[in-house]
């Protein structure tokens, strides 16, 4: 069973109220990034079986880094996280391969449906 996770978020906070939720429902969490270069490098090194990448980064942004993971991957599996507002990010980010999304603040029903839904996928 995939469950295997890397958290990617600027904000060190956000990463934990998602590993939070993550590990209590008995997923793992491989490895955490805080930006989209780190990201890429981690996703590289870990193999993943799904990574939550935050949209709005510094220097590489989210869907920047979910582009170069799915160039290295195509089969990678990227649950973007973006806070309201953002729609036209989202489509972009859908576009470039994004399995789903989730929107800040986070609701922990609504990342495991998400996570669940895309590892199912």
């Amino acid at each position: 069973m995939g469950n295997r996770i890397l958290i990617v978020d600027d904000a060190s906070f956000m990463r934990m109220m998602i590993k939070d939720i993550l590990v209590k429902n008995g997923f793992e969490v491989v490895g955490e990034a805080a930006d989209g270069a780190q990201a890429v490098e981690k996703y590289k090194e870990l193999q993943p079986d799904l990574v939550t990448m935050d949209i709005t980064m510094p220097e590489v942004d989210g869907i920047a880094a979910l582009r170069m993971i799915r160039e290295y991957d195509p089969d990678a599996k990227v649950v973007m996280c973006s806070a309201m507002g953002q729609q036209a990010m989202v489509i972009d980010a859908i576009q470039a391969g994004a399995k789903d999304f989730i929107v800040k603040p986070f609701q922990a029903d609504r990342v495991l449906e998400a996570i669940k839904k895309t590892l199912g996928a």
